[in-house]
C-alpha cells in the first residue's frame, strides 16, 4: 500500500452490462475532460498480464483482481481516472468519487450483443443481468448510494447528455474540493 496522497481530480467508474456503451461514454468523457485518463480495465488487464485463465462457460477471461488492483493503485492515488469496466465492486471505496451505472433497453442491448457476435447463452446472460439490475445493485451495495448514479444509454443523444452531466459533476467536484482530497481512511 502506498503512502497518503492528495487527489486533485476525482476517480470515476463507468460500469454496466456489456453493450451498454461504457467505452463510448468513457472515451467521450476523456475527450471533453482531457485532465482525466480513461482506462479500459479489460484491455489494461490483458496488457499488464493480469489474466489468470479462461472461463469457457462464460466465454471470457478470468482476471487476477489482486494483481490488477496493485497495478491500478498508484494511478488511483493520484486521481483523475475513468475506470471503464463491466463491474465496479472490486475497486476500493476509498478510491472512488462517482459510480456511473449505464442502463440500456433490453431489446437494444440484445441487438448490440448479437451484432458483436456473442454466443446466444452470453447474450441471454447479459440481458438477464440488465433486467435484474445486477450491476446497479452491486454498485449500491459496494459504495455510498449518494455517489452512484444510473444513466440511460440508448443512442448518441443520451451519450452526449450523459457525458455533459458527468462533466458538470466533475466541475462541481473540483469546486467543492479546491485543495483535493485524501483517499486514505483515518488510521
Amino acid at each position: 500500500m502506498s503512502g497518503s496522497s492528495i487527489r486533485e481530480l476525482p476517480n470515476i467508474i463507468i460500469a454496466g452490462t456489456p453493450g451498454c456503451g461504457k467505452t463510448s461514454h468513457a472515451e467521450l468523457l476523456a475527450q471533453q475532460c482531457p485532465e482525466l485518463k480513461h482506462i479500459n480495465v479489460s484491455e489494461f488487464a490483458k496488457k499488464n498480464d493480469c489474466i489468470e485463465g479462461w472461463d469457457s462457460e462464460r466465454d471470457t477471461s478470468i482476471v487476477d483482481e489482486d494483481k490488477l488492483l496493485d497495478l491500478l493503485e498508484p494511478m488511483a492515488d493520484k486521481g483523475g481516472l475513468i475506470l471503464d469496466w463491466h463491474c465496479c465492486d472490486i475497486f476500493p471505496e476509498r478510491w472512488i468519487d462517482l459510480v456511473v451505472v449505464l442502463r440500456c433497453d433490453n431489446t437494444v442491448l440484445y441487438d448490440r450483443l448479437e451484432k458483436r457476435g456473442y454466443k446466444e447463452s452470453k447474450v441471454r446472460e447479459n440481458v438477464e443481468c440488465e433486467i435484474m439490475e445486477v450491476l446497479l445493485s452491486d454498485a449500491r451495495e459496494s459504495y455510498d448510494p449518494q455517489i452512484v448514479i444510473e444513466l440511460r444509454s440508448e443512442n448518441v443523444d443520451t451519450l452526449d447528455q450523459n457525458v455533459e452531466r458527468i462533466c458538470q459533476w466533475i466541475d462541481m467536484w473540483k469546486h467543492d474540493h479546491p485543495d483535493g482530497i485524501s483517499d486514505r481512511l483515518p488510521q
